[in-house]
């Protein structure tokens, strides 16, 4: 998917909604203690009805200074390194911005980025969450495994590069945007959720 702008519904189109795609990578597992490294934000919009993804708004990725050293093990995982981070901030009013242009937002394994987010940004508590790893119903489909890079591999999708956030952003929404064996759209099982 690329990023362009929507293009305008024809008469009689159902209704789309906006949501964003949000991934962090962060110096380790624990919200209190660790930092963000790295944010990732896909605006993009929906049908309403279908839960078919229809277009990518906007994004932003920043990184950003934790203050400290990345340990070697957090490195391992996403490649980023002190001198990658050094002085970087992230663009907060971009961020705020994308994240109350949402009626929701969604993250795989979404109670781990919620809490960073949360914690850096807690004025967008209280918005609704999605998790693209418990909200769709992965094993009762046959997968084996609701790890992201385990179910890009059994869709045959192919990020640039794993455990960074634009990557893995882009590879979740090409993700969502496919369709089960009965071809319901996987982002319908987020939407549905949301509108419950």
């Amino acid at each position: 998917m690329s990023v362009r702008p929507l293009r305008k519904a024809s008469p009689g189109a159902a209704p789309y909604g906006m949501a964003a795609f949000v991934d962090v990578e962060t110096t380790g597992l624990d919200h209190r203690s660790d930092e963000v490294v790295e944010l990732a934000i896909v605006l993009f919009a929906y049908d309403r009805s279908t839960g078919r993804i229809l277009d990518i708004i906007d994004n932003y990725t920043g990184l950003r200074d934790p203050g400290r050293p990345i340990p070697k093990g957090a490195t391992a995982v996403h490649g980023i390194r002190d001198r990658d981070v050094r002085g970087k901030r992230l663009d907060d009013r971009r961020v705020l911005s994308l994240i109350g242009q949402a009626d929701f937002l969604v993250a795989h394994n979404a109670s781990f980025d919620r809490a960073f987010v949360e914690r850096l940004y807690p004025q967008v508590k209280g918005k609704f969450w999605a998790c693209s790893m418990r909200g769709v119903p992965w094993k009762d489909m046959g997968f084996a495994s609701r790890a992201l890079q385990n179910l890009l591999r059994d869709h045959g999708i192919v990020p640039k590069r794993a455990h960074r956030g634009a990557d893995d952003a882009a590879a979740a929404l090409s993700l969502l945007a496919k369709q089960d064996a009965n071809g319901r759209y996987y982002f319908s099982y987020l939407v549905e959720r949301y509108e419950s």
